[in-house]
């Protein structure tokens, strides 16, 4: 499976540094990235990222909460361009399926990024609001599922078995903890993983051999300590 790599970003400056990367497919953000990289005002800030990823599918997410706002967002966003998936939580803050929402926007060929999902019964609650031909990403948070010491690789196995069907569905590793986790996504057959920037420079330096690391983690130790002049 060749497994496709997005990078999760809002920071203007990085954002225009991993758009020229070849191993970047695609962007995705969302509010708290927006938040962080200092964003004021939504519309204009996300136009920024849309200028320079004008060839890549972006993925920008609604930020209401109450359903009729969260659909008229929705249908905002789609109007700023062709490379857009509006990216849609699978419920609100107080646990309200967004299916009618998903099945309007989805009838509408509108592109979608459905977030927050966690577990294979999601994603099968997902597909029954689905056509079989508008473009669907299903983002599973592996990385804070595995915070609360449940593994997440069989809701991953259960959910793609369940969206083979749907050739319009790609099933997306989100929440990223580490380097390993794009293998593991490869291996498990996800259409496409997520992954901060620094990690994907991670992965970029892949083939690294242990005696090289070993060094390499020796000359750290070495620097910190002469930086903070340790004597005994």
């Amino acid at each position: 499976m060749n497994t496709k790599i997005f990078c999760d970003i809002a920071d203007l400056k990085t954002l225009k540094i991993f758009n020229k990367k070849k191993i970047v497919k695609g962007f995705t953000t969302n509010p708290s990235l927006m938040r962080k990289a200092g964003a004021k005002n939504y519309k204009s800030y996300s136009k920024k990222i849309l200028k320079i990823c004008n060839k890549k599918p972006v993925s920008l997410e609604v930020f209401a909460d109450r359903p009729s706002e969260i659909k008229k967002q929705a249908y905002i966003i789609n109007s700023w361009g062709k490379n857009i998936y509006v990216k849609v939580p699978i419920t609100n803050s107080n646990g309200v399926f967004s299916g009618k929402i998903i099945k309007e926007l989805n009838s509408k060929n509108i592109k979608l990024n459905i977030t927050a999902v966690y577990s294979a019964k999601q994603t099968q609650k997902i597909l029954k609001y689905l056509n079989k031909k508008t473009k669907v990403i299903i983002s599973i948070f592996a990385g804070r599922a595995a915070d609360t010491g449940i593994d997440p690789v069989p809701e991953f196995k259960k959910s793609i078995r369940l969206a083979k069907k749907f050739k319009n569905v790609e099933i997306l590793w989100a929440s990223v903890r580490e380097p390993y986790n794009y293998l593991q996504a490869k291996q498990l057959g996800c259409q496409i993983i997520t992954i901060p920037p620094k990690i994907i420079e991670q992965i970029e330096r892949f083939g690294k051999k242990f005696d090289e690391l070993t060094k390499d983690t020796v000359k750290g130790f070495l620097i910190d300590s002469k930086k903070s002049n340790f004597k005994i």
